[in-house]
């Protein structure tokens, strides 16, 4: 019998690779044979605080073994861990605590500046756990900071679960509207991890490498990854392009994993001996363009692997690297279905563009919905099928080529980001009447947000202090690169504001580019330092 559930599979594993390491993270390292304790303990904690079966716990904090113990203690008490982008701001974070009703937030010191500015009117939140440093006398909120209490050295038991029980809510970019919280079940995690090893054919002698954060998904599913094979997942607190392959060196990684402006960020730098001074093999690399992959396999060693995946789904369409095609994301893999179909669901011939649907064969390998939000959870899998947002073009022999995406979303630096959110932080300001966020390309292959607006009669503001308004209010990758103010938004003939023809016109000469300009986003730069 499979081990769908994360109390069943670390016991199972905890078994078979006894004192092998499992996880490594700043702050401490975890074998498999500690493991099944070492989640009853964190479990434990969480039960002394009054968390119980289905409670949603809060976590804001950057990559590290808190992080992960939090997860592990949620997963094996059946409480849903609920992990927090450091980055939110404003009406974004006050928008996943509500919708959450998380009453328990465990945060390092670095998130509590977000927190302290946030009306606590109408949150469930009660306590707030510093991970870092000394809580001192605050208040964020309206709660007390207390310092993280002793983990105790009893554990509490393991949760009868089910596959379908929900292990984490992952909050992904809203569309038309706020954040959805992604309701991600046991047995989905358990199929990351199958699936990702599959492809990338992951054996027990692998050590995994993950420089992405752990409150997306492909991080927090490299864990299963290890997990389920035996191999050994180190996580670093940050993607930096100037020691990446010092990196890989010291860790001795196997396998690693890339987004898609990773890439030509790295291969932007002088090539270098560090490039070569590993033992790397492949890297997870969804979205990254087909014309990077050689050059940077010739120069450093590494193949990169295509696919599909998304938070709400899993790895549905992909392959191992023998069977990978160029500018394809591969073919449907044995446990999904996958549609290409027109806009009224209806399966349309190979060779013609259109939305790509997802379902799964295994049972709740795919989350189960939109966390509080019933309307949006039957209207994203309506038909029994998971709609994508996608459009795609699949050829006679099944493979699938990514397209465009047909939701109003916005992907920059690997980061989801809602339109309306930012659309939302830019209204806000006293002389902005009108504002529609939409993407353009950039020169590193990926997204850039660009803000068309409209100042209410007699207003005028400059870019810099209306980017200055908004850094507080909005995640820094989400602020606007490209601002141009019009006269007014082109609309259809009941009002509706045209974002297709804004997109067509691309970035106009009369668009202002805050890179040219000079003007610095907090924390934008050092990210990738």
């Amino acid at each position: 019998m499979q081990p769908l559930t994360l109390p069943s599979l670390l016991q199972e594993q905890g078994g078979r690779h006894g004192a092998r390491r499992w996880l490594e993270a700043p702050g401490g390292a975890l074998d498999f044979a500690g493991a099944p304790a070492h989640a009853a303990r964190w479990a434990a904690l969480l039960a002394q605080a009054g968390v119980a079966r289905g409670d949603r716990v809060g976590i804001m904090a950057g990559n590290g073994m808190p992080f992960l113990s939090l997860v592990l203690g949620c997963g094996w008490l059946g409480a849903v861990a609920v992990p927090i982008n450091t980055a939110s701001r404003g009406l974004q974070l006050r928008h996943i605590l509500a919708n959450s009703g998380c009453e328990l937030l465990a945060a390092d010191a670095g998130s509590l500046e977000a927190l302290a500015g946030l009306d606590p009117s109408g949150l469930a939140l009660r306590r707030i756990w510093l991970l870092d440093g000394e809580p001192g006398a605050r208040r964020v909120a309206g709660c007390d900071v207390e310092p993280l209490p002793p983990v105790p050295p009893a554990g509490a038991p393991a949760a009868d679960l089910s596959p379908g029980d929900t292990l984490a809510v992952l909050y992904t970019s809203g569309t038309s509207g706020p954040s959805k919280g992604v309701c991600c079940p046991h047995a989905q995690f358990y199929w990351w991890g199958v699936l990702a090893a599959r492809n990338l054919e992951i054996g027990a002698d692998d050590v995994l490498y993950t420089s992405l954060p752990l409150f997306h998904t492909n991080a927090l599913n490299a864990c299963f990854q290890a997990l389920v094979t035996g191999a050994s997942l180190v996580c670093d607190a940050r993607f930096s392009v100037s020691r990446y392959f010092e990196r890989l060196a010291a860790t001795r990684a196997t396998v690693t994993y890339l987004l898609g402006a990773m890439v030509p960020m790295l291969l932007s730098r002088e090539p270098g001996p560090a490039e070569r001074a590993h033992r790397t093999r492949i890297a997870l690399a969804p979205g990254v363009p087909e014309r990077f992959h050689g050059a940077f396999r010739d120069r450093t060693g590494i193949a990169l692997l295509e696919g599909y995946g998304s938070t709400e789904t899993n790895f549905a369409l992909g392959g191992t690297l023998a069977g990978q095609r160029p500018g394809f994301m591969g073919r449907a893999a044995p446990e999904f279905d996958a549609c290409v179909a027109d806009e009224h669901d209806r399966p349309v011939p190979d060779g013609v563009p259109g939305e790509l649907l997802l379902r799964a064969r295994a049972p709740f390998a795919i989350a189960t919905g939109y966390f509080g939000m019933p309307e949006q959870t039957v209207q994203a899998w309506r038909n029994l099928w998971f709609h994508t947002g996608d459009r795609v073009v699949r050829d006679a022999e099944g493979y699938f080529r990514f397209l465009d995406r047909m939701k109003d979303a916005i992907r920059r630096r690997g980061e989801n980001i809602s339109s309306y959110e930012v659309e939302q932080a830019l209204l806000a300001h006293p002389a902005v009447a009108a504002a529609a966020v939409y993407a353009v390309r950039s020169e590193l292959a990926e997204d850039e947000v660009m803000a068309a607006l409209v100042c209410r009669p007699g207003c005028r503001v400059s870019p810099e202090a209306l980017l200055d308004f908004c850094q507080p209010r909005m995640p820094y990758f989400a602020v606007p690169r490209y601002l141009r103010f019009l006269d007014d938004l082109p609309r259809t003939e009941n009002g509706k504001v045209r974002k297709a023809s804004l997109r067509e016109e691309g970035i106009t000469g009369d668009a202002w580019d805050r890179d040219a300009a000079g003007y610095q986003v907090a924390r934008l730069r050092a990210r990738s330092a």
